[in-house]
């Protein structure tokens, strides 16, 4: 193999490891499974047709009404899901893979975590503190979080790596500090062209009306957070979001 290819493949293992390490160590496995696909962005049809099983085996999985799978279906369901992913170009895999490298990216992002289970957007914006402004898509659950400060990741990173912000997921929360409007965070969210589960501002009192119409039409849930420092954020989540190691 190619060092490309090799790196490739140690990813692509690093990361099989870790999704059947959190399933089968997490007292909610149905969660970690439904997280998992949904990373992926895999529909139960696809993942039961590559498995060679029934939807309705999955959707059992997912709602905790058949047993958790034994070690070996789950080595399978994470086979089926990197092969899947490969034939697709391998996106999320790279992704992932971009998580641990040393970016430009990295100064301006002040804490990043992926969940063990799946939250509710209500759910995250209580223990944030935090008002829904714009409410569309709601009903969605998020994966993860990014604190970011909107002032260097704008002024300073190309536009290429402002995807890193996203982490493995884009269905994760994306809480902007340092904005005087918020309409320069959802502009380029817009650009970038990869929709989060939500967008938080920090430290405003109201949007600008660009950035609400924005989150409108491309249905973002958008939120302004009330708590007085970026410190009691991380703290609050830390104590209570219980994030991915």
């Amino acid at each position: 193999m190619d060092n490309i290819t090799d790196e490739f493949f140690l990813a692509k293992q690093k990361l099989a490891k870790d999704i059947v390490g959190e399933i089968v160590l997490t007292d909610n496995s149905d969660r970690a499974i439904k997280k998992w696909r949904n990373i992926f962005k895999i529909s139960q049809k696809t993942l039961a047709n590559e498995l060679g099983i029934t939807p309705s085996v999955i959707s059992d999985y997912e709602s905790g009404r058949r047993r958790s799978p034994g070690i070996k279906m789950v080595n399978k369901y994470v086979g089926a899901l990197l092969k899947i992913d490969e034939s697709r170009g391998g996106n999320v895999l790279r992704s992932f893979s971009k998580e641990s490298s040393p970016l430009t990216v990295s100064s301006a992002i002040i804490d990043i975590k992926e969940f063990s289970s799946p939250m509710p957007i209500e759910e995250f914006c209580r223990l944030t503190n935090s008002t829904l402004i714009v409410r569309g898509g709601i009903d969605k659950e998020i994966y993860g979080y990014t604190i970011i400060d909107s002032l260097k990741a704008i002024t300073e990173l190309p536009f290429t790596e402002l995807v890193k912000m996203y982490g493995i997921t884009t269905q994760r929360a994306l809480i902007f500090t340092k904005t005087s409007t918020g309409k320069t965070p959802m502009v380029a969210i817009k650009l970038t062209n990869l929709h989060p589960g939500l967008v938080i501002v920090h430290g405003l009192h109201t949007i600008n009306e660009v950035a609400k119409r924005i989150a409108e039409v491309e249905n973002i849930p958008l939120a302004i957070c009330r708590m007085d420092s970026v410190d009691n954020i991380i703290t609050n989540l830390k104590n209570t979001a219980q994030p991915r190691d």
